[in-house]
């Protein structure tokens, strides 16, 4: 018997996938605990429908993430630190203060998570930043750390 799944079963498949279960398994274990529904003509048709809205949803947000990544490319981030006489930073810059800047001097919104920092910035200067936006869109950000 056809099914598709609506949750991930371990050892049996994913959410949304459709599975050849036997028929007690489908009707004695799958659909009492609501983990499957059978694969009729009008449950294929709703589930064609939710990949079809998730894949169109996935693309908006891929534009989106382009259109930001080449924003980025034109953007310089000046972050104001305190700085001893060498040039070293009290502290450091990290990802947290790099989004919290971005979004007050561009009005840009991007989690620190995912901007690629290998470890906090600890010197004045220019430094190249990756962010990534989204599955294989990634920006570049220049961060121009100045003394106050």
């Amino acid at each position: 018997m056809k099914v598709i799944l609506k949750a991930d079963i371990k050892g049996v498949g994913k959410k949304d996938e459709v599975i050849n279960a036997s028929d007690g398994y489908a009707r004695n274990f799958l659909f009492p605990k609501n983990l499957a529904v059978e694969a009729n003509s009008e449950n294929m048709n709703k589930l064609k429908a939710k990949q079809n809205s998730l894949k169109f949803q996935k693309n908006q947000e891929k534009e989106e993430a382009i259109k930001i990544a080449d924003k980025l490319k034109r953007i310089s981030l000046r972050i104001k630190v305190k700085a001893g006489e060498n040039g070293k930073i009290f502290g450091g810059v990290s990802t947290k203060e790099i989004s919290k800047e971005l979004e007050i001097q561009h009005g840009i919104s991007i989690d620190k998570k995912k901007i690629d920092l290998k470890e906090t910035i600890k010197t004045l200067g220019v430094h190249n930043v990756e962010v990534k936006l989204f599955e294989g869109v990634t920006g570049n950000l220049k961060v121009d750390v100045i003394s106050e």
